[in-house]
């Protein structure tokens, strides 16, 4: 599955990605370390980078989780990751979205285009219901990710992940079809 937009196409990676993905993960390793779980140095090498690949795509088979790379389309290279995950069915019908783009590209808009298409992915694609993402109140840049992409805050949950090794406070956000259709570009 390749969703595409002029400047970016994100797919679901594939064991090949792995060393683009340790190349990603470790140029950003202190950039992004404020905003995720504390990983172990053995994540950061391309044996722990293949098994996160190998864990996305059991994943994608048991209709648990879809995580898609995205791709810059002027040179190809792996500049982020778009990711569904705790995808529940039933009732339900929700998943939790998580993304991170590559330093250097932060502030371009590229990540609001590739929210966009794996909101796309979805709804129309998976048949979600729901998709909710969570942000620390400080990390400002993706509230407006989510803010630009049509997503309604929803509240403040205390203590609600363990990130960098802190409970940290998270805003919680969430666009369901019904809001997804009705400003969806046609």
């Amino acid at each position: 599955m390749m969703l595409s937009t002029e400047r970016i196409t994100i797919r679901r990676l594939e064991r090949e990605d792995a060393e683009a993905l340790l190349q990603l993960r470790v140029a950003n390793r202190q950039y992004l370390e404020p905003f995720e779980p504390r990983f172990p140095d053995s994540y950061f090498t391309m044996a722990g980078q293949l098994e996160v690949i190998e864990q996305d795509l059991a994943k994608w088979d048991q209709d648990q989780g879809y995580g898609f790379g995205i791709f810059l389309n002027e040179t190809g290279s792996l500049t982020g990751r778009v990711n569904l995950s705790n995808v529940v069915r039933g009732a339900w019908q929700n998943c939790t979205l998580g993304y991170f783009i590559a330093e250097e590209q932060q502030g371009k808009g590229l990540m609001v285009e590739a929210v966009r298409l794996v909101l796309r992915f979805a709804f129309n694609e998976v048949d979600l219901h729901r998709v909710q993402a969570a942000v620390m109140p400080r990390n400002r840049r993706s509230s407006r990710v989510l803010e630009k992409t049509g997503f309604r805050y929803e509240g403040l949950s205390k203590r609600y992940l363990y990130i960098n090794q802190v409970w940290e406070d998270h805003l919680i956000y969430a666009l369901t079809r019904e809001d997804w259709e009705l400003g969806e570009d046609k």
